[in-house]
């Protein structure tokens, strides 16, 4: 290891620690903006901007308000049953955006953020981390291998009230794992994590929590893994560790091939809440429907957190969340009240950053999977490609582009659930290697 830098319907678990009270400020109810395509919309209310509040997010210049006239409200969050995972250059303020829109109760989680960008950004932190209120609950994730940078990050990262902060040890990239130093490489120096989520938590005051793989190379022994959760979790405040269910390989292969070349082992998992009842796990990794997070959740899982397949398929995984997996009553919205929502928006954003940032393109790129399956998917992608090169608002976007998907697709709600689904859960109990304790009582006795 480098030398680490220290410088200046499914019941709900009753231990998430994710009762408390937050402020939410949310906006006067307003008229909607004039309806897509001049096509006639069921009525319905909307969470946004007027035009005097139309660049304003929630930000730490901001004081975290978006005009004087704002209601202000007091809400519990459900627990983190369902979150959709970190992903570069995916999980950006546009998808988090679109995400809220079809599923309120997920928990949705930045990109991965390197302390060092937040530190040396100071005065352009917005830029990084701020986002609209409606996205709540969020969680930040940070990574780095500095504790003063981990530590200052959280400070600053503070003012803009997230609900939780995660620290990186799951990142197999090259430039994190390899030159960065830190990501999954950072699962051999379980006190280092250790000592990075007290400094964390203590320049913050909400949960912390750590996202790693089961192992990686050669250290992939369950036993390992145990002792890496002992240590951070007996030695930080972190109680909540997000596991995925693979080991990574630090061998030159890519993260795309990391997330599907190493075996799943789910029986790990299922065997660090058998030898830690007092911590709280979520697990990740190869579950692609909600089929498999309810299975998951029926065999005890905490959480589950999903993926590419919530970013690829947002309108089938997302549009079921809040009904399946928390049980609540369906908001009943369809793909057109999304995008009129997601337009006003995606309009307000446009050349925030300065000309072109973000650009029509950027800010779309979510959007293009909406359709994913259904009759005119194609076409819209292909008119879609045609509009990006001279489109200069997303209400332009869209109403060039939106004749291709037949009224049918936009004003549907999410279909009903498939019963095709293998149940990999289902003899993993069986699997579970033997618990953690028991095996440090055999090593001493021998």
């Amino acid at each position: 290891m480098a030398q680490r830098h220290h410088e200046g319907n499914l019941s709900l678990p009753a231990f998430f620690p994710y009762s408390h009270t937050l402020e939410l400020h949310t906006p006067q109810d307003h008229n909607p903006p004039r309806r897509l395509l001049s096509l006639s919309m069921p009525s319905f209310r909307m969470l946004t901007w007027n035009s005097t509040q139309s660049r304003m997010l929630c930000s730490h210049s901001q004081n975290h308000t978006i005009s004087t006239k704002d209601v202000t409200i007091s809400r519990r969050y459900l627990p983190p049953l369902f979150s959709v995972a970190p992903m570069m250059d995916w999980t950006d303020n546009h998808y988090r955006t679109l995400a809220r829109l079809i599923s309120k109760h997920a928990w949705l989680y930045t990109e991965m953020v390197v302390a060092e960008t937040i530190v040396y950004q100071k005065e352009n932190l917005d830029r990084f981390l701020a986002f609209p209120p409606e996205q709540h609950p969020i969680v930040l994730q940070i990574g780095g291998s500095n504790l003063d940078h981990l530590a200052k990050a959280a400070e600053l990262a503070s003012a803009y009230r997230y609900d939780e902060i995660n620290f990186n040890c799951g990142c197999p990239s090259e430039r994190v794992a390899g030159d960065g130093c830190f990501g999954v490489r950072l699962m051999l120096d379980p006190k280092f994590v250790a000592e990075a989520m007290s400094a964390i938590a203590a320049n913050s005051d909400v949960p912390v929590s750590v996202k790693c793989r089961i192992g990686l190379d050669d250290h992939d022994s369950y036993s390992e893994l145990c002792n890496f959760i002992d240590i951070v979790a007996s030695q930080s405040p972190t109680r909540h560790f997000i596991i995925h269910a693979r080991k990574a390989l630090l061998n030159g292969i890519s993260p795309a091939e990391n997330r599907k070349i190493p075996p799943l082992k789910y029986e790990f998992y299922f065997a660090l809440l058998r030898d830690f009842p007092h911590l709280q796990f979520t697990i990740n990794g190869g579950i692609t429907c909600i089929d498999g997070v309810n299975a998951a959740r029926r065999k005890g899982a905490h959480g589950v957190m999903v993926g590419r397949a919530a970013y690829n398929n947002p309108w089938s995984m997302l549009g079921h969340v809040d009904a399946t997996v928390y049980g609540v009553p369906s908001s009943g919205i369809t793909r057109r009240q999304i995008l009129e929502q997601f337009q006003v928006y995606g309009d307000s954003i446009l050349g925030k950053y300065g000309p072109n940032k973000p650009s029509v393109r950027e800010v779309v790129k979510p959007l293009l999977n909406i359709f994913h399956s259904e009759p005119g998917n194609g076409l819209w992608k292909r008119k879609a490609d045609t509009a990006f090169r001279h489109c200069t608002t997303i209400k332009a976007f869209l109403e060039e582009t939106l004749d291709a998907i037949p009224d049918s697709v936009l004003d549907k709600t999410p279909d009903k659930i498939s019963s095709i689904y293998e149940d990999v859960f289902a003899d993993v109990h069986g699997l579970l290697p033997p618990p953690y304790k028991l095996r440090e009582q055999e090593v001493q006795y021998l």
